[in-house]
C-alpha cells in the first residue's frame, strides 16, 4: 500500500523531529539539577520513543499498530492553580554557556512540544492514510498536554510569568461577543436523526425510542480525542512500556472503560490521564499554589 507524496515528505519532517527530541531530550535530563524536571523529561522521552518507533512499524508494514497513550498529568487542573500576573520578572538575554540552567531546559522542552503539536496537526491534514492520519493526531494531542505539562511546572516555580491586563478592560474586550440570538439556533436546529454523521457520539441514543444515555457517557473521550474500536484501526491499545531507569509509577488518572475485539477492558486514549506519572510529582501538580507572590 503506498503512501502519497504529501504524507510521505509530512511524516519524514514528522519522524525528523521526533528523532530530534529524543536525542536533546536526553542532554536535557543529564544537566537539569531539578529532580521533578528532570523525571518530567524521561517520562516525555519515553513517550516520543513509543511514538518514534510506532510511526516507523506502520510506515514498514502497514500492519496493526498500537496507538500511544499520554503519560501526563493535566488533567484535573483547576483555573485558580494558575499564577497569574508579574513578580519581579529576570532579565534575560541570549547565553553561550555550554550547560543549560532548569530555565533553558524548561523553556527549550515547551518550544519542542509546542512546535512538534503545531506540526503534528499540519501533517494529518495532509494525510491520506487512515490510521496514519489517527497515529499523527494522537502523537500531536499528547504534544499538546506535555507542553501545558512544561508550563505548569515552570508557572508554578515562576519561570513562566503570565501578564495580565486589566480586569475591567478583559470583560469589556470579551463581553462584546454576544450569545448566538435564539431565531439562528431555531433556524439551524436539527430534528430527530437529520445530519447525524457517524462519529457524533449523541447519534446511538437519539435513535433510541427512548434514549437512555448511560450515568458515565459524560466521562467518555470525544471522537477527536478516542480511537476507534481495534477492529476498525487494526489493533487495540497496551500497556505503557514501562519505566525509565528507576523512574516510579503512577496510576491511570482515567477511569473511563470500554472493550476491545477481544472482550477484554481497555482504557480511552483521548484523556489526560497519568500513565507513568511519579506519585511525588502528581502530588505537586495539585498544588500548584506555589510559595511566588504575584501582582493581579
Amino acid at each position: 500500500m503506498p503512501f502519497g507524496a504529501h504524507e510521505t515528505m509530512e511524516v519524514h519532517e514528522v519522524l525528523a523531529e521526533k528523532m530530534n527530541m529524543i536525542s536533546h531530550f536526553n542532554l536535557y535530563a543529564m544537566q537539569t539539577k531539578n529532580p521533578e524536571l528532570k523525571s518530567m523529561i524521561m517520562r516525555h522521552q519515553q513517550e516520543e520513543i513509543q511514538s518514534y518507533d510506532a510511526l516507523v512499524k506502520y510506515t514498514h508494514d502497514y500492519t496493526q499498530f498500537t496507538p500511544i497513550p499520554p503519560n501526563t498529568s493535566v488533567s484535573n487542573i483547576k483555573p485558580d492553580q494558575i499564577q497569574y500576573g508579574l513578580d519581579n520578572p529576570s532579565m534575560l538575554a541570549p547565553e553561550t554557556n555550554a550547560a543549560l540552567n532548569d530555565y533553558e531546559v524548561a523553556t527549550a522542552m515547551l518550544l519542542c512540544h509546542k512546535n512538534a503539536a503545531a506540526n503534528g496537526v499540519k501533517a494529518a491534514l495532509e494525510i491520506a492514510d487512515p490510521n496514519l492520519r489517527q497515529m499523527l493526531t494522537n502523537s500531536a494531542m499528547n504534544c499538546v498536554n506535555q507542553a501545558y505539562e512544561v508550563f505548569l511546572f515552570m508557572n508554578q516555580q515562576g519561570l513562566y510569568q503570565v501578564p495580565t491586563i486589566k480586569d475591567h478592560t478583559a470583560k469589556t474586550y470579551l463581553h462584546s461577543y454576544q450569545p448566538s440570538s435564539e431565531g439562528l439556533k431555531a433556524q439551524y436546529t436539527m430534528q430527530g436523526n437529520q445530519n447525524l454523521g457517524k462519529d457524533n457520539p449523541m447519534k446511538p441514543y437519539m435513535q433510541q425510542t427512548t434514549p437512555q444515555v448511560p450515568a458515565n457517557y459524560m466521562n467518555a473521550a470525544t471522537p477527536a480525542q478516542s480511537y476507534p474500536p481495534s477492529g476498525q484501526m487494526g489493533g487495540g491499545h497496551s500497556q505503557n512500556l514501562g519505566t525509565m531507569g528507576s523512574m516510579p509509577t503512577g496510576s491511570s488518572m482515567g477511569q473511563q472503560q470500554s472493550m476491545n475485539a477481544s472482550g477484554q477492558p481497555m482504557k480511552t486514549f483521548g484523556q489526560s490521564g497519568n500513565m507513568n506519572t511519579p506519585p511525588a510529582y502528581q502530588t505537586n501538580m495539585h498544588t500548584y499554589q506555589g510559595n511566588q507572590k504575584f501582582n493581579h
